[in-house]
Order: structure tokens, then C-alpha cells, then sequence
């Protein structure tokens, strides 16, 4: 199920499992990468664990304690619902249709390739 777990972050999923507050633990920690003093003085990094899945969470995306506590639970709330609902999840399938669009895309721009390439072949046995 780890592969599954990568699908998480879709915003458009309205359907997932709720989480209580009780089944979190959250702690607050120094974030890391770029942004010199600014990260590297503030606790601004939020950690989330679900206790009862073991799924661990860490959102340092914006400079914000409250902005990055949400969006950890966004993220939370969808690895949990992949977690235990599996291909069944609203996030799995999101995932999977727009694999399939980008298939698509991907072959028909080959496919345009493959023309313009036979275009310029005929160009040239043209003007020969």
C-alpha cells in the first residue's frame, strides 16, 4: 500500500474518511531547506501523526504555523482514506484519470511527431 499512499494530494476529493483530533499527535519542529535564518529560527515545520494507521505527515510549505497545520490535515485526511480504503478511494481514482489523460496527451503528441515527421519527408522527395 506505500505506492498508493504517493497518490495523496488531490484537492478536488470530497469523499474521504473523517479524522477526531484524539487519534492525532502533532508537534510543532524547525523546518528545512531553503530560507536561510527565517527557517532555520522558527518551529514553524508541523509534524502530524495518525496514531492508529502510524501514517506520518510533515508540511513545511509556507511560512505560516496555521496555514501549514492545514494543509498537513488535508494531506493527513486523504493518506489515511487511501490508507484504508485502497483502489476503493476517491483520491486513487483522481490519480489514476489523470494518468490516463496524461497517456493520452502523451500519445497524441507522438502521434503529431510521426505526421509532421512524414511531412517533411514528402517535402523533400518533392522537391527532389
Amino acid at each position: 500500500s506505500v505506492p498508493l499512499l504517493q497518490a495523496a494530494r488531490k484537492r478536488n476529493s470530497l469523499n474521504l474518511l473523517e479524522l477526531s483530533e484524539a487519534e492525532l499527535e502533532e508537534q510543532f519542529v524547525r523546518g528545512d531547506g531553503p530560507g536561510g535564518q527565517a527557517t532555520n529560527k522558527t518551529n514553524n515545520c508541523v509534524v502530524l501523526k495518525h496514531i492508529p494507521s502510524g501514517i506520518v505527515v510533515k508540511c513545511h510549505q509556507t511560512r505560516s504555523v496555521e496555514k501549514n497545520r492545514k494543509i498537513a490535515r488535508e494531506i493527513l485526511q486523504e493518506k489515511v482514506d487511501l490508507f484504508y480504503r485502497g483502489e476503493d478511494s476517491d483520491v486513487f481514482k483522481e490519480k489514476k484519470a489523470s494518468e490516463k489523460q496524461k497517456q493520452e496527451k502523451k500519445r497524441r503528441a507522438k502521434e503529431n511527431l510521426e505526421r509532421k515527421k512524414l511531412f517533411k519527408e514528402m517535402q523533400q522527395l518533392d522537391k527532389k
